[in-house]
């Protein structure tokens, strides 16, 4: 993180304000390190299908254990605390690897699934939240050895012209559907915020603050 933050700062003159964990597999320190670093979203997580919230750190849970009896395991999540940090919430059903690409010893990888079953699958998606939602987010993740085939392409194509036709719809980045969200929700008081950005570059050990 370190890295690739100096890195976008130097090349576009200014740092990052949101990521995406590898393969959405974030760390139990990453949340936190986003924070340290200033970031104000992040788009890894899976708590909701179509609606922006606060992330949160600490959650903690019982691990499944199948040779021990059901009520051992079976306990509600603890939640952690709340954060500053906007997420935007990701979705497998919305990503077009896991279905349209061949990946050897993958054994969640197909890569000859008809890009027309996907596109049903993502139209269906949009459909339900259009009809249930004022407002919600869309976000698809494609990959270009993935959508960049002419099969794909096409599907998409298909999908960005449908989507289209509804009223109401606007193609946004990932900063403006942040800067959105903030806009029309308070931070939670006692909620862990964002440092400055650059912060932790100067003091290793900086203690991060909360929304009062």
């Amino acid at each position: 993180m370190d890295k690739c933050y100096k890195l976008i700062k130097e090349f576009t003159g200014k740092p990052p304000r949101g990521m995406v964990a590898p393969w959405w597999e974030a760390s139990k320190e990453g949340a936190e390190l986003m924070l340290r670093y200033g970031l104000e979203y992040d788009h890894s997580f899976s708590h909701h299908d179509c609606q922006c919230y606060w992330l949160r750190i600490g959650d903690s849970w019982v691990p499944i254990d199948y040779d021990k009896p059901a009520e051992s395991w079976m306990t509600p999540l603890k939640a952690g605390e709340t954060t500053g940090l906007v997420e935007i919430p990701a979705s497998w059903y919305l990503d077009d690897l896991p279905p349209m690409m061949f990946i050897k010893k993958a054994p969640n990888s197909h890569g000859w699934v008809n890009p027309k079953d996907v596109e049903d699958l993502w139209r269906d998606q949009f459909d339900f939240f259009y009809r249930e939602y004022d407002e919600f987010v869309f976000p698809v993740t494609v990959h270009p050895d993935v959508s960049g085939h002419p099969h794909a392409l096409l599907m998409l194509e298909r999908i960005i012209e449908y989507i289209n036709t509804k009223e109401g719809v606007e193609w946004v980045t990932m900063e403006q559907i942040c800067d959105t969200f903030k806009s029309k929700n308070e931070t939670p008081k006692g909620a862990v915020l964002p440092a400055e950005h650059g912060a932790i570059l100067k003091d290793p050990n900086l203690k991060l603050q909360k929304a009062q």
